[in-house]
């Protein structure tokens, strides 16, 4: 028997529901591996299907297209590596997130996913049922123990693997990334690796769906946790690592190591994926953003020139007598700098006669909310004509600090179809402005650094919907803001923990009252990129009615 083995690696961008496109990316990567003489290939935690599928899981239809794709993968793959693919399994009575080991023109074995994740956006107790532990399966000479994703993360599966004769730990994983996840990820894996004594495999999706964006960042561990290999975040990747057999088993060469990116950067980095795979998996090449000249607009364009490029980005300047010219000159020097189209449509006429319109049945009421929020709805109108006309999906660019207490119009700054800085605090918005003004990076579309006016960045940030307008006028400092809604929202935190960190309790009330009140706009509100693990949409799901306060 040999004493070398290869595992290729497939660090790949799946799509929801496109079966016959995943299953040409297996057959292609498992070409590639057939060349490199490697014994298996791997792929990601329900790759055929994509990851997240949701409900969409539960149609019989799908589950029989996706097994007899499966099935025909194996056909066509019959001579040559091994292929390890991620796949539903049902046995008529109960459905299964499960892992196909595919060789000879055959499914040789059926692994079932055991530890069903039931929180943040993982919704899989209700979809699936929990398998049995399976015992490892046999490629050539090696014997590979496969927990998919969550099972890795408790110790009884690794701990039955180990016993029933593992060799190497394969672990595909459908991860999708929040801030910091990469080192928690790590930590755990090193531990699996410690427990058992056996080298480890971790490989993860990578791509965005809906508000999610799966970060790939795989790697391979050995015994006592030292890291061989590391797969670069954020791209598609085929790497293939060459294990050797030693007195104390199987160890991996060193492969190379692709770098962890900082926080920032990851941030920036999946609102760029993440819009990216929206608009070319929605089907839509070209975008449309409505400038305001402030900082929001402002890192919405940049992330889209950078996603997409210049050529399919229209940005949009609708100014009212309101508008300042600071604003006018740098919503251009913007798209100057980013040289996407710049349009420039007046709301003034429109805005005139909305007020003549209404002006009978207003008559004796002072102008207020409603009359900054016709400006608002009309430019939503404006973009969306626009959209419509052109075939370009529009961008809304309201901050996670503005949407979770509602400083943002319902079918006006709203209207949109994608949001990529959803999950974005405001005092976060300059952070990332500031890092991109300052890095370039190969990913990237738009030309160089400083991309973002600095005055956009340093004057105090208004809406401009009455005169002398700032966001202040409103809403407390965002560096308050921002400190409530974080242990608010991200901590699930009381008035109590906001008032023992320093917060004044009338702020924070103020600030709780209007993050209740306002559920029903972000209900309504578009898909936008996760960052964190309280992103609003599948990790945060309260009633849009409710009366209960502190």
């Amino acid at each position: 028997m040999s004493d070398q083995f290869k595992i290729t690696l497939a660090q790949l961008n799946a799509t929801v529901g496109d079966l016959k496109g995943n299953a040409d990316k297996v057959i292609k990567a498992w070409d590639n591996a057939r060349d490199e003489g490697s014994n298996i290939i791997a792929f990601p935690e329900l790759f055929i299907t994509g990851y997240n599928p949701q409900d969409l899981i539960l149609k019989p239809a799908f589950q029989k297209a996706s097994t007899e794709m499966i099935q025909k993968i194996a056909e066509t793959c019959s001579k040559g590596p091994t292929i390890a693919v991620g796949g539903p399994f049902s046995d008529n009575e109960n459905l299964y997130n499960a892992y196909y080991i595919l060789s000879e023109g055959k499914i040789q074995a059926i692994i079932k996913k055991h530890h069903l994740p039931n929180e943040e956006v993982f919704d899989e107790v209700r979809l699936f049922a929990s398998g049995n532990v399976d015992g490892p399966f046999q490629v050539d000479q090696m014997r590979i123990g496969s927990p998919i994703c969550e099972d890795a993360w408790h110790t009884d599966i690794v701990e039955t693997l180990t016993e029933t004769g593992a060799q190497t730990l394969l672990v595909p994983n459908g991860s999708p990334y929040y801030r910091g996840k990469t080192e928690i990820r790590q930590n755990v894996m090193v531990s699996r690796v410690i427990e058992s004594g056996l080298p480890l495999v971790y490989l993860n999706l990578v791509g965005g769906q809906d508000d999610q964006v799966f970060d790939g960042g795989s790697f391979v561990l050995n015994p006592g946790g030292e890291l061989a290999l590391q797969m670069p975040q954020f791209e598609e990747n085929i790497a293939t690592c060459v294990f050797k057999k030693t007195a104390g088993g199987w160890m991996a060469d060193a492969g190379q190591k692709h770098r962890i990116v900082e926080p920032l950067e990851s941030d920036y980095f999946a609102m760029v994926i993440g819009l990216r795979d929206y608009c070319k998996k929605a089907g839509f090449d070209r975008v449309v953003i409505g400038l305001s000249g402030g900082v929001d607009s402002a890192l919405v364009a940049t992330i889209a020139v950078d996603a997409l490029g210049p050529q399919s980005v229209r940005t949009v300047m609708l100014p009212s007598e309101y508008t300042s010219k600071s604003s006018l000159d740098d919503a251009a020097e913007l798209s100057n700098n980013l040289n996407c189209r710049y349009d420039y449509l007046s709301i003034e006429e429109g805005r005139l006669a909305i007020s003549e319109t209404l002006s009978d049945l207003f008559k004796g009421k002072e102008p207020d909310l409603t009359e900054e929020n016709i400006q608002s709805r009309l430019r939503g109108l404006l973009l969306m004509a626009i959209s419509n006309k052109f075939g370009e999906m529009l961008l809304t660019t309201g901050n996670k600090s503005e949407v979770s207490v509602g400083y943002a119009t319902i079918y006006g700054d709203m209207a949109g179809g994608y949001n990529p800085i959803k999950d974005l605090y405001k005092t976060r918005v300059f952070d990332i402005c500031r890092w991109r003004n300052e890095n370039a990076r190969h990913w990237m579309k738009a030309s160089g650094v400083n991309v973002i006016p600095i005055n956009i960045i340093e004057k105090p940030p208004s809406a401009e919907l009455r005169p002398d307008q700032k966001d202040s006028d409103s809403l407390p400092d965002y560096f308050v803001l921002d400190g409530i809604l974080k242990i608010l929202v991200d901590e699930d935190g009381t008035i109590d923990d906001c008032t023992a960190v320093g917060y004044s309790e009338e702020d924070a009330k103020r600030v709780q009252k209007l993050l209740f009140i306002n559920e029903y706009k972000r209900f309504q509100s578009a898909p936008g990129t996760r960052l964190s693990k309280r992103a609003f949409w599948l990790d945060r799901r309260y009633p849009i009615i409710n009366r209960w306060c502190e």
